[in-house]
């Protein structure tokens, strides 16, 4: 009797490709969705102020969307072709410079006719916006870490090591890492690598007196100091005070100039002709969702003024809950209605609210008590 032999493969039952994030992914986060805002800003900014340029002569238009696809491709690359850290930092930079100039042509992939000024260009790439700064937050939010996710962190830092680039206060930390490597019993084989590794580092000790820290952890220190100086508990409470009541009393202009308006029905009907020239109101629903941005921003205006009171008369607690709900609600919800009806002008006012919602919250984390 004859027959093939039968080719026996063996299966690693050990074998553990699970994801494991990086160590600095909300850093690389980071940078990519502020170059991104950078990006888009600064390309609208630029057209407005240069009367849009076109790139080319005859039929040649290069639009600036082939840019972002260029910058993406190369941030794509970089990663690829080199492991040190520095190229996911720079890969970072400029896929969120890349991604900006892409997205800000969206109009034009959206509409027959390539208009580039489509209203709800705007609030798409708000949204796509808003989406990678949730990104943001959830890869910051601290989770339990395997013994498997541990040793991947520090493996990640020991290029630093290579790039002679380690100094004693990040040795420390390391050294740390890895002795907590050590106290668990779930991995043994893990745990002597880590052992092996905190015993190579322990021998460096001497030969690494440095104890200057990185580039990061300088801007970490610095904007610490300049919270500590300058950021008391009462300048922060009347920085808030004043954002708060600047914010409401802007919110609230929408609303007293569309209801000024309703009173005469000549300025009204003039209003309402501009809304449909410029393509933001096309019937009566389109009109409906103008006057929901009204009311919408104008109760959130309204909010933001009664937080500022209660801040005012030392109800801090149910003054940061308020002023959080209503800035919070702004950004996601009332800013997409905003920014089709504005278009980039709300670009200022959408960092300013930001900005106030940054500060309410780290004032709640430092001089609240939340229980």
């Amino acid at each position: 009797m004859s027959g093939k032999k039968r080719k026996i493969t063996f299966r690693n039952p050990f074998k553990d490709r699970s994801p494991i994030q990086r160590r600095r992914a909300g850093e690389y986060i980071l940078i990519t969705l502020l170059s991104f805002a950078f990006s888009v800003s600064g390309t609208r900014l630029f057209l407005e102020i240069t009367g849009y340029p076109q790139l080319g002569g005859g039929n040649l238009h290069i639009a600036h969307v082939l840019w972002g696809g260029l910058f993406l491709f190369i941030a794509a690359l970089l990663p690829v072709v080199y492991v040190n850290e520095w190229a996911l930092s720079l890969s970072a930079l400029i896929s969120g410079l890349g991604v900006g100039l892409f997205i800000d042509e969206v109009g034009k992939f959206i509409t027959r006719n390539n208009d580039y000024f489509y209203p709800t260009a705007a609030p798409i790439i708000y949204v796509f916006f808003l989406l990678t700064a949730l990104l943001f937050s959830q890869i910051r939010v601290e989770r339990r870490k395997t013994t498997r996710s541990l040793l991947y962190e520090v493996l990640e830092r020991f290029t630093e090591v290579l790039d002679h680039d380690l100094s004693s206060y990040e040795r420390e930390e390391l050294i740390q890492k890895l002795a907590e490597i050590e106290d668990r019993k779930d991995s043994q084989e893990l745990i002597e690598l880590a052992k092996d590794l905190k015993t190579y580092l322990t021998s460096q000790q001497k030969k690494n007196t440095s104890t200057e820290p990185n580039f990061l952890d300088k801007l970490r220190i610095l904007f610490a100091r300049l919270e500590r100086k300058w950021l008391t508990k009462q300048q922060t409470k009347r920085l808030l005070i004043l954002g708060l009541f600047i914010w409401g009393v802007w919110a609230l202009v929408s609303p007293i100039v569309y209801f000024t308006l309703t009173k005469n029905p000549e300025q009204m009907q003039v209003f309402l002709d501009q809304l449909m020239t410029d393509n933001l109101v096309r019937n009566a629903s389109g009109l409906n969702w103008f006057e929901a941005r009204v009311l919408l921003e104008g109760g959130m205006g309204a909010f933001s003024i009664l937080a500022g009171i209660l801040m005012l008369i030392k109800a801090e607690k149910p003054a940061v809950l308020i002023g959080v709900i209503s800035l919070l609600v702004t950004l996601t919800v009332v800013n997409l209605l905003i920014f089709y009806f504005d278009q980039f002008s709300t670009i200022i006012m959408a960092s300013v609210q930001f900005v106030l919602l940054v500060l309410l919250l780290r004032y709640q984390r430092r001089f609240l008590k939340i229980k």
